[in-house]
């Protein structure tokens, strides 16, 4: 090949390939190579390609994978390479020789996660600097720690299969366990016939459909009930005046878990079944009954359970979420649906806690005498919550001019954020240790009161208010009045919008703590230069602070991660690929989370945010990398936002 030009000859030139050649022996050694050029997810290798060289990596990372074809399962990623590391060590044996002694039906690919470069080097290259010893001492160790990092992961793989086999829920389709054919009606039939026709046929619903057989709405039992038998309606009404519209749908090919977040997310009882090709067209039923007796656990059964609980058995909804989340985990449900699921459990029991404690304090207090609204912060407040944490939450009411009934208002809601605190105990949330609850002055107050602390923290933009200011941006709605969080959010807006400053000041920290740089090797990285990561600190708090500062700089406020990433692709304001790059990082950090932190609790050990390598598994590892290294794009992203980059 030509010359090679900077940043890479020095890089090649320093390999242990060619790091004994004179500058003579370089140069005929190099002129037979070629640099190879390769575009994000472009095919580097194939499972049919010719495999008569090697690449060495110059920039960029790759994957090599086992194509899962004809499957509908992801493809089986066994190793993440980076810059100085080499492709093609399958190729080793023809290299030296040995006879093939078989086809191979299956052969690994490799390509490229972003953007690379690699440097091919024919076989007959490597074979001209064979007899130096550090050459073939270089390549000992390459194929000595890949074998034993193949073995490794084989060994986890097998011992996986044998513990848990194939996990029913994970693997079944709606399709498996919908009712078939669907019982339905025209939008023109007389209500009384819908009723008959679901008698007839011992069916708790029925699908209303359009003239052409596109769906129309859904008419349920407590439908009839309601909007008919209840309303004292003649009966003589068509199936159109009674049906919800617009229902909620899943399709065929949906799995289990799919399903079950659906009913839970939604608070329905019935879904529609539709065609996967053909949203429109409805092929069966499927009901939260039938989830329930498929699972054949009764863990998710705890609605009610929550809705009914008291003071006296509230510790044991607790229990039975975490029997749910360790159902989710056993059958690895992923981890962000987990967390949605969950989290709407842990959402249900806190609104539980607040109705409880207004009904505590009615006797003494009365009603609430001006609108309120509740707001979970931290891990709550993104809804990533799967394991019960420290309380932080607060409380906003409305403004009231007259003194003396503003006495009143203070008093009522002192006493009931009192009272919320001492019932989410009760469920087995510990206090915050740094007191960020609504039983607190700091944490309560009017929107004037609120807007008077945020125009605080952005002209006093310390450290600790910044940390303040990250905490109460992870604010999410969870119960009280809805026109009252909006007047709330729009005047949060205002407050940040005159509050460049803080925005700026928490860019700094952010330009100040970096993700760590990880570029070595990945055996290198995870068994001799790092032991051992917090995940928070170095992963989900940069992720979550840099979603936050570009949330706030573009005037959202209010959402989760996930609806901010997905508000910034509607908006244009990120590419839908690397929104992408930034759910599989988030989904990864949050695997990763739960599972350490879940394996502490069941051997009894106190819970931390340290993750050790060597308890990780292989495919972990290697995505964590991939992972880190996108959280510190995002954090760059910030940087460049208010131009420190």
């Amino acid at each position: 090949m030509e010359q090679i030009n900077n940043p890479y000859a020095k890089q090649i030139s320093n390999h242990p390939l060619f790091s004994g050649a004179t500058a003579a022996e370089f140069s005929d050694l190099i002129k037979d190579c070629t640099l190879k050029s390769y575009k994000k997810a472009e095919k580097i290798l194939f499972s049919h390609s010719p495999r008569d060289g090697f690449l060495l990596m110059l920039d960029g990372t790759t994957e090599i994978y086992v194509s899962l074809r004809d499957t509908h399962k992801d493809n089986e990623v066994l190793e993440v390479l980076e810059p100085g590391e080499i492709i093609g060590f399958s190729s080793l044996a023809d290299f030296l020789g040995e006879p093939t002694v078989q086809e191979h039906s299956y052969t690994v690919e490799v390509q490229a996660v972003e953007e690379a470069v690699c440097l091919y080097i024919p076989s007959h290259v490597l074979q001209l600097v064979w007899h130096r010893e550090e050459v073939r001492d270089y390549v000992l160790r390459q194929v000595a720690m890949r074998l034993q990092d193949i073995y490794a992961s084989l060994a986890e793989q097998v011992h996986l299969a044998n513990q848990w086999g194939e996990s029913d829920p994970f693997i079944q389709r709606v399709q498996d366990m919908m009712s078939s054919p669907v019982t339905a009606v025209t939008e023109d039939t007389p209500i009384y016939e819908v009723a008959d026709k679901m008698v007839n046929h011992n069916a708790s619903s029925i699908i209303v459909e359009k003239k052409n057989g596109d769906l129309a709405g859904i008419i349920t039992e407590k439908d009839l009930v309601e909007r008919v038998i209840a309303s004292r309606k003649t009966g003589d009404e068509k199936a159109t005046d009674v049906m919800s519209e617009n229902p909620y749908i899943i399709t065929t090919q949906s799995y289990y878990y799919e399903a079950m977040s659906s009913f839970l997310m939604n608070g329905v009882k019935h879904l529609p079944v539709a065609d996967e090709h053909n949203k429109n067209r409805i092929v069966g039923i499927i009901t939260l009954a039938d989830l329930l007796k498929k699972q054949n656990r009764g863990k998710f059964d705890i609605l009610k359970e929550i809705e009914s609980s008291t003071k006296d058995n509230l510790s044991d909804v607790t229990a039975a979420i975490y029997d749910v989340l360790a159902n989710l985990i056993h059958d690895a449900i992923p981890a962000l649906h987990t967390t949605e699921i969950v989290t709407k459990l842990y959402d249900r029991l806190v609104r539980h806690c607040v109705d409880m404690a207004q009904q505590n304090i009615k006797e003494k207090y009365g009603e609430p005498p001006t609108a309120f609204a509740f707001y979970l912060m931290g891990s709550g407040g993104r809804a990533e919550q799967f394991m019960l944490t420290d309380q932080d939450h607060f409380l906003v009411y409305e403004e009231v001019e007259e003194t003396h009934v503003k006495e009143k208002v203070d008093q009522y809601f002192r006493a009931l954020g009192n009272e919320i605190v001492i019932w989410l105990e009760r469920a087995g949330y510990k206090r915050c240790d740094g007191n960020m609850m609504a039983s607190e002055s700091s944490w309560r107050g009017t929107v004037k009161d609120w807007s008077h602390r945020l125009r605080t923290w952005g002209l006093r933009a310390t450290n600790e208010n910044i940390l303040l200011g990250h905490n109460f941006l992870a604010f999410r709605f969870l119960h009280g009045d809805e026109s009252l969080h909006e007047y709330f959010k729009s005047t949060v807006r205002a407050q940040f919008e005159r509050s460049r400053i803080f925005l700026y000041r928490a860019a700094e920290q952010e330009k100040n703590n970096p993700v760590p740089t990880l570029n070595h090797p990945i055996r290198a990285l995870f068994r001799v230069q790092k032991q051992h990561i917090d995940i928070k600190k170095h992963a989900l708090f940069p992720f979550h602070h840099s979603l936050q500062i570009l949330a706030a700089h573009h005037g959202i406020f209010g959402k989760t991660p996930l609806e901010i990433i997905d508000i910034f692709q509607e908006r244009s304001i990120m590419e839908a690929a690397y929104v992408d790059e930034l759910r599989f990082a988030y989904e990864i950090i949050v695997k990763i989370r739960i599972e350490q932190s879940w394996n502490r609790f069941k051997r009894q050990e106190s819970n931390t945010s340290e993750i050790v390598f060597t308890q990780m598994k292989s495919r972990d590892k290697e995505a964590l990398i991939i992972a880190l290294k996108t959280i510190r794009s995002l954090q760059n992203k910030v940087l460049t936002t208010f131009g420190m980059k």
